[in-house]
Parts: C-alpha cells; structure tokens; sequence
C-alpha cells in the first residue's frame, strides 16, 4: 500500500507525470494548499509569477503557439478565476492548448455565496472543451490526464479544473495514467479515402486552383506536405492570419495573406479561382467578406479535423474530415503533376499594383513621420526573416503581420478570432519562454500595450529578452482610421494622452529609447537586437497612418481600397 499525499501534491505530480515543467499563475486563498506543497517541486516544476490572471493565461498561449505544448495556469477563485475568462475565451477561438486550474471554496460551501465562490464551472464551459470540478482527491489524477488528453488532440483548446479547498487538503493514494480514449470523443477521425480520391480528381481538372492555409496547417505540423502539394501540382497558397509562416514568405508560390488588410492578389483570385481549397481555417467573416459574394464562381473544398466547420459559414462542394497532415499525406500521391503558368501570372498583376500604390507608401516612404510598414519591415529584415511575431491587437497588428516575413514555421503569435487587447506582451513573453533559442519580436500599440503594462513585472523578474517595438501614435489607431473613414472623422474618444513609456520600462529595468526620426531607427533596431535582455523601443508614428489594402465592412473580398478613397480595379 502506498503512502498517502495530498490533493495538492497529487495534483503537482499529476502535472509532472503530464510533461509539464513551467505554469504561470498567481496564488491566493483559495489554492494555497497547492502553492505550499508546490514549494517542494520547483526543482521539477518551474512556476512563472505573473502580474494579473489574464496575462497568465495569455503567457501560456503564446507558450504553447510556440512550442506545441499545453500551457498551464494556475490561479485562486472567484475574481482570479474571471480573470481567465478572455484568454480561455481567445484560446478556443483560436484553437490553443491550456489547462486551467482555478481554486475553489471547499465542497461544504459550494453554492452558499462562500468568500471569493464563483460559479467557474458554468461560466466557463461554453468557452471550454472540458470544465470540471474536483470535489475529490481520488479524482485528481484522472481529471488531469483527461484535461490534458482533451487540451492537446484533435482540435486543440483550453480545459478548467475548478479545484476544491477541501479536495486539496484531502489524503489519498496517488498513481497516473496517461489517457488516450474517452468514449464519444474522437479528436483524430479516420480519414474517408473515398473523399480524398474526390478531392484529388477536382485539384487534377482545375485550371485555376488556389489553396488557402489556416492554423490547422501549423497546429497538425503540416508544412512540409503543404508545400509538397503546392509544388507538385503548382498552385498558388494563400494564408489566413493564423495561416502566416505555414510557407515560407519568399517560396514563388506564396502568394500572401488573406483578409480585410490582407494582399489583393490573393483576395480578388479568391473571386477568380475555379476550385478553392481551404486547409484548417474556418471561413472567419475577415476572410470572407460578404458571403454572397465569396468565390461563387469556385468548387470548394473544405478540409479540417473539425467536421462543425464545414458548411458553417460557406458552402462546400467537398470535405474531407481529418487532420491537415494525414490528410495531404493521402492527397500527395493521387494529384498530378500540373503547370498553372498563366494562372500564376495573374498573381503577379496584382503584386506589381499593390507595390506601386500600397507598398511603395506604408514601407518606404520619403519624409514625414515614420510609418508602421516601414519599422515592421526593417525589424523583420534586420533579424534575417527568422524572428517570432508576436503582435497586439490594432493597426501594429495589420502592418506588423504584412509586412514581417517568414523563414521558418510557428513564427506568428496574435490574437485572431477574438482580437484581445493587451494580448501581446504576456504572450511574448510565454513565447520566449517556450522558444528561448528564438529572438522573439512583440509590435504593440500605445493602447494595447497599457491593458497588460503590469507584465514588464515578469520580465524583470525573469529577465524574460523580449524585443518590444512600441508603434505609438497617440491614437487607438485602427478605432481612428474607422471613425476617419465611416464615421466623417469624428475621433470619438480615440486620441490618447500617453505617459514617458522610456521611463516605465527603465523603472523595471528594461532598457528603453524614444525613436522620433526615421534617421534614428536602423540604428536603435540594431541596438535593440544585439542586447542581451529585454528592450523597448518607442517610435513615433504618424497618427493618420492607416492600413491598407481594405475590404470594406460588407463588401466582397475583391472590392478592395487601396486608399481611402480608390478602389482596386480589375484587369
């Protein structure tokens, strides 16, 4: 007979037995009993004390972007535990690996309106794969290998374990077993040959193919397939947002990023192509647009491991329910060998407009302040292409993911389906921990940047070497460039009166310059990259600088702006 430990040591072994090796959480009454006996483990289980819950569970997703691996939070009960609620919220949207272990009043409390007793359960199931309360010690170490089992296969997501103080506190014989099955649950479905012989025989019959990468694509580890298919058959990729690395940014058939800012030759082909063939992506409404408007001239082919996708938002011809890397694996040998020359050409028209009328203006332009285009440009070049993107939520986040450019995969981390503020600086933070061998790049906004400002705390307690570009022009800008543009230019509570961002980072022992010039910028960025640790540059930039390309709200993805005022025409 085994000796008999705590819930909470049990817990703390349970994770270990899972891999894990780093949590980031914050501590309080209510899991305290876990924080004491996590103090004897730290040799095996490193623990990252953040400032505020929310920047808990956005450092282990920027973690498990990057790494693959679940992130783990751990946190106290009621106002500690609502305090998850967005990053669990931003990590089902946009299919990231967590488990997060709130505290919870004893068992005896449960529903008496308790000190700090929230409901998580209830409220955190509909943003969940799993949410599930731990009553008992004898339930610990099963309820972890399941989270962890449901976190991290199939479509990943965010699980909660609500842990009770009494479960906690409570003596029981511990032992693990990983879990691999659970009755019902089928996260890695058995791939229908019949419809990939379906598929394979559309891709040979097309004249003009397109295949659209999302985040399932990098999620199943699929890129080297991905481009296999593409050179095989000769078609043009495009990305979404979560899409961007899944192809290097310099192969000839990358074709650029979907979307309301996306690249104009990938959004107007989109209207143009006969068969689309969407990879792990869900048809979000920024790379839609106006579905009855969306490819109508096209057959679509819709694969994904999530079969609620298919025909949720567009209307396919073909699915093919499975994960992205098995599927292509079977795709592969059954599609032939194709030319697409002229087809391609027609990418190559829309490039040399948007380099003209786009490009040319956001990255290189002559006097005046600086731009967003052009600091993401230089950053992204001085670090060879092979930095990680880590960005906030707003214009730093158009232009910084435009005009990055990619080398290697799992290279971008941002806020996509839920678009949270204040995502940015914890997430580069887990990002660097997860990849420390990488130099990781986090463009913000004057905006975002302040909703989770208190994580500069954790990077001087950890000395965490995040590169923090500051885009700062005084402005919520992308709020601004709507009210500009929809709104007849009344700046509604966007303009904003910023503090000395040089001197806080310096109060944390950050080091930090002002850029005001364009002059000043390639050295800085040089500066920046060859210190060792954390570093902050605050730029000025011009606050009317606006993002372009556009679709309009409402408009078809080829009705695009190319200024405010002109609209891409067709050839």
């Amino acid at each position: 007979m085994s000796e008999k430990i705590t819930g909470a040591e049990a817990l703390i072994k349970s994770l270990i037995a899972e891999g894990v090796d780093r949590v980031f959480g914050y501590p309080g009454g209510a899991i305290m009993p876990v924080y004491d006996r996590l103090y004897d483990y730290t040799d095996q289980l490193k623990h990252i004390l953040v400032r505020h819950e929310q920047g808990a569970t956005h450092a282990a997703q920027g973690y498990a972007r990057v790494s693959g691996r679940t992130g783990v939070v751990i946190v106290t009960s009621g106002p500690a535990a609502t305090n998850t609620i967005t990053g669990l919220s931003d990590a089902l949207m946009d299919s990231t690996p967590m488990v997060v272990i709130t505290g919870q009043v004893a068992s005896a409390f449960l529903g008496s309106d308790a000190f700090q007793e929230t409901d998580v359960v209830g409220i955190t199931q509909p943003i969940t794969k799993w949410a599930y309360q731990i009553r008992r010690p004898e339930d610990i170490a099963w309820a972890v290998a399941r989270a962890f089992y449901i976190a991290n296969s199939g479509r990943p997501g965010p699980v909660v374990l609500d842990f009770a103080k009494d479960a906690q506190n409570g003596l029981v014989e511990w032992s693990h077993e990983k879990c691999n099955f659970i009755r019902s649950y089928i996260p890695y479905p058995e791939v229908n040959r019949d419809d990939v012989a379906k598929v394979a025989e559309m891709i040979n019959k097309a004249e003009r193919p397109l295949i659209l990468s999302g985040h399932g694509v990098m999620i199943s580890g699929a890129e080297n397939e991905l481009a296999a298919l593409a050179e095989k058959a000769d078609i043009p990729v495009a990305a979404t947002l979560l899409g961007l690395s899944t192809m290097p940014s310099a192969h000839p058939l990358y074709k650029g990023m979907l979307g309301m800012h996306g690249n104009i030759g990938p959004n107007v082909n989109t209207n143009r192509c006969d068969l689309l063939i969407a990879i792990g992506m869900r048809f979000d409404d920024r790379v839609t647009g106006d579905t009855s408007k969306y490819a109508r001239q096209a057959q679509i082919v819709h694969i994904d491991i999530d079969s609620t996708e298919f025909d949720k938002n567009i209307k396919t011809h073909a699915t093919i329910h499975g994960d992205a890397r098995e599927v292509l694996t079977q795709l592969l040998p059954l599609v032939k060998e194709a030319k697409h020359t002229e087809w391609l050409k027609t990418f190559d028209e829309c490039d040399a407009v948007e380099k003209e009328r786009v490009i040319k203006r956001e990255v290189f332009p002559e006097e005046g302040l600086m731009l967003m285009g052009e600091v993401a440009h230089k950053v992204s070049a001085a670090t060879d292409d092979k930095a990680v993107l880590v960005t906030d939520v707003g214009q730093n986040q158009m232009f910084s993911s435009r005009y990055f450019r990619y080398s290697l995969p799992k290279s971008i981390i941002t806020s996509g389906g839920l678009g949270t503020m204040g995502f940015g600086l914890p997430a580069a933070i887990g990002a660097k921990m997860g990849a420390p061998e990488r130099t990781v790049c986090f463009f913000t906004g004057d905006g975002g940047l302040q909703m989770t400002l208190q994580e500069l705390g954790t990077i001087m307690e950890y000395g965490t070497a995040v590169k923090i570009i500051l885009l700062n022009n005084n402005f919520l800008g992308n709020v601004r460039q709507w009210q500009e543009m929809f709104f007849n230019a009344r700046f509604s509570q966007t303009p904003m009166i910023n503090p000395d961002f040089v001197q806080i980072a310096s109060a944390y022992g950050i080091k930090a310059e002002n850029v005001e010039s364009r002059e000043q910028l390639d050295g800085a960025i040089e500066r920046m990259l060859a210190h060792d640790g954390a570093y902050l540059l605050n730029v000025s930039i011009e606050a009317t600088d606006k993002i372009f390309p556009m679709t309009p709200p409402g408009a078809g993805v080829d009705e695009i702006l190319i200024t405010p005022d002109e609209k891409y025409q067709l050839s």
